[in-house]
């Protein structure tokens, strides 16, 4: 499958009105859902499927182990016990799924697998990124509306 089916399937997905249209072949699978709210663009999200033998690509790791060292600080030696969760491309951060709508989490709150963190939007597409882990948001990293780069740290996850 090419970007010129992907964006033909996008466009069939926003004029059938349709919720939402998952595809999976060989190594990839895209999943197109329309929000509600936000005249009804549809939003894709495109999962790379490791064949057997390779290692899995993951949108939230751990964080690097921080080095102790006498100058270290303890909001430093705090956050070393802390999940990160990355952006897993470049785009617009958005909280929520629209102007005026609630954010989809909020610091304090307890989330899974899953669970849709943010909406990154890339190339007029916008992607849920969902958790992967479980926990409790410690602290957001990154103001809504603002660009995200791609592995930039988004969220805190406290996984305790």
């Amino acid at each position: 499958m090419d970007i010129k089916d992907i964006q033909n399937l996008i466009r069939f997905v926003s004029k059938a009105e349709v919720a939402e249209v998952s595809i999976k072949q060989e190594d990839i699978e895209i999943k197109i859902k329309t929000l509600h709210g936000i005249s009804n663009q549809p939003v894709a999200q495109s999962y790379y499927v490791p064949q057997p033998g390779q290692a899995p690509v993951a949108q939230a790791a751990a964080p690097a182990p921080v080095a102790s060292t006498e100058s270290a600080t303890p909001a430093t030696e705090e956050n070393s016990n802390y999940i990160t969760v990355k952006s897993p491309m470049i785009g617009t951060f958005y909280r929520a799924s629209g102007p005026g709508k609630d954010p989809f989490i909020s610091v304090g709150d307890t989330i899974a697998p899953g669970k849709v963190l943010c909406i990154v939007e890339a190339m007029k597409l916008f992607n849920e990124i969902e958790s992967e882990v479980s926990g409790k948001i410690v602290k957001i990293l990154v103001d809504d509306a603002t660009p995200v780069e791609y592995d930039q740290p988004l969220f805190l996850v406290d996984p305790s």
